[in-house]
């Protein structure tokens, strides 16, 4: 199982989900804490309250004036039944008077539940204490916590010196006055941040969209660029991301370069070859110099395997046929204007049907070749009219090229022999010539295929199965 999602989004998400997450426990927490203390405080004045009223009804000898205990609970109500509070006045640990039953004291007053030790002021007597702030401190009333029974109770002491003996008040309440105004408060608080953490997810989400969305745009200018619309990635990008579009355009300009360099390597090549090997093949059709024409069948493979190896290693420089977008109308547009006032003494009319927007991921140089020695072809072997259809084949990812003349044609039984490289069967006075096996090797380099009918006017119909170039990405 993976933990770390393999997505940026993914991984910003998560990280942001965990913040927000911890985020809204601690600002829970911390604000049940804060709304605690408060209402705690609120208590504490409560209880402190009572005490100042009953610290108000001790005599200077201990003594308690009865009549001055008023607005506090009468003596003896049981309200630890009722779950309200209460209160008692001792003097040297023994009880005076209180509000609450003995047990319910007694519960309260165990050893566990003391204040903390302190100083004790009594009526009348002053600070005569060296440390001020200790004093200051003992002179107020001090927490504690205990039980009744299942109930927890929380109350203020307060000692003081009397003439004839310490005396101790206490107030306490129930702690559930200050649980349930937390609780009825936490409700709405923790609705509130639970609201506010799905705002702040959906923000985080229209957030790394937002911020993630450039990636897509450079992801798709790439895939323009392999598909052929474009040469280069666009340089306005976030300044992020400029240095990483900076270094594609540079390794798209290296791969350019070498694929110029090995294409100028292969032409020179070629015509350093050619004409050695045209020699050669002249020079032995003499029978007397290859009787048995072995010679001249080792040339013509000589031919072959160069032409062959030559155009992969063309097809097969970086950045090739995978990149390559050439749109067919405007090579033959080219073509049929050159070749038409080549052959312009022939009056040839040409047809067209071309499927608009038609491209290949052929090169351009390539595709002008193949289309040339076809059309050429065609020219020069076409009674009075060349029809050229090209329409795309999504199922198979090709376009199909097919130009046809209404011409002498070639017999099938020759028509394998004309795509056979380095064979010219109009050096022998009929029909098409070698160029075929030109184009048959391009196609096929290419990805395509080349195969011969016979055209519905009577002469010949040479169709071409070329690879479509992929379609550039929107946006």
């Amino acid at each position: 199982m993976r933990l770390v999602p393999r997505s940026l989004f993914g991984r910003l998400a998560a990280l942001s989900a965990i913040a927000t997450i911890a985020a809204l426990a601690f600002a829970a927490l911390g604000i049940g804490a804060v709304l605690e203390r408060f209402v705690m405080q609120g208590l504490d004045q409560r209880l402190d309250a009572q005490i100042a009223v009953l610290a108000a009804a001790v005599r200077p000898d201990g003594s308690i004036d009865r009549g001055r205990i008023v607005q506090l609970p009468a003596e003896g109500e049981r309200h630890d039944r009722t779950g309200g509070g209460g209160w008692w006045i001792e003097r040297d640990g023994h009880f005076v008077i209180g509000s609450l039953p003995p047990a319910a004291i007694a519960a309260l007053t165990d050893p566990a539940n003391a204040p903390p030790p302190g100083l004790r002021l009594g009526p009348g007597r002053g600070i005569d204490r060296h440390d001020r702030d200790d004093a200051e401190e003992a002179a107020r009333p001090q927490p504690f916590d205990g039980w009744v029974g299942s109930h927890r109770y929380h109350g203020r002491r307060l000692a003081l010196d009397g003439t004839a003996g310490a005396v101790t008040i206490t107030a306490v309440a129930p702690r559930a006055l200050v649980a349930r105004p937390i609780r009825a408060a936490m409700a709405p608080l923790l609705g509130s941040l639970l609201l506010l953490g799905l705002a702040l997810g959906t923000a985080t989400l229209v957030q790394l969209r937002l911020g993630l969305r450039p990636l897509a745009r450079l992801r798709r200018s790439l895939a323009a660029v392999r598909a052929g619309a474009t040469a280069t990635v666009p340089d306005d990008q976030p300044t992020e991301l400029q240095p990483l579009a900076r270094e594609l355009n540079a390794l798209l300009g290296e791969n350019a370069a070498a694929l110029a360099n090995a294409r100028g390597h292969v032409a020179n090549l070629a015509h350093g070859l050619k004409t050695p090997l045209a020699t050669l093949a002249l020079g032995l059709r003499d029978p007397a110099r290859d009787p048995d024409g072995a010679l001249g069948r080792e040339v013509a493979r000589i031919d072959r395997a160069i032409r062959h190896h030559l155009g992969r290693a063309r097809a097969g420089t970086p950045g090739g046929a995978a990149r390559l977008r050439t749109a067919l109308a405007p090579a033959l547009d080219g073509l049929i204007e050159a070749l038409g006032r080549i052959h312009a003494d022939r009056g040839i009319v040409v047809e067209r049907a071309v499927e608009p927007g038609l491209a290949l991921a052929v090169d351009p140089q390539d595709l002008d070749e193949l289309l040339g020695n076809l059309l050429d072809n065609g020219w020069r072997w076409a009674a009075s009219r060349i029809r050229i259809e090209a329409r795309a084949d999504p199922a198979t990812g090709r376009a199909r090229i097919t130009i046809a003349d209404d011409g002498p044609g070639i017999p099938p039984a020759d028509r394998a022999e004309a795509l056979r490289p380095g064979r010219r069967l109009d050096e022998r006075g009929s029909g098409h010539g070698f160029g075929l096996s030109i184009v048959r090797e391009l196609a096929e380099l290419s990805g395509g295929t080349l195969a011969l009918e016979s055209a519905p006017a009577g002469g010949l119909a040479a169709i071409v199965t070329l690879p479509l170039a992929g379609s550039p990405p929107a946006g």
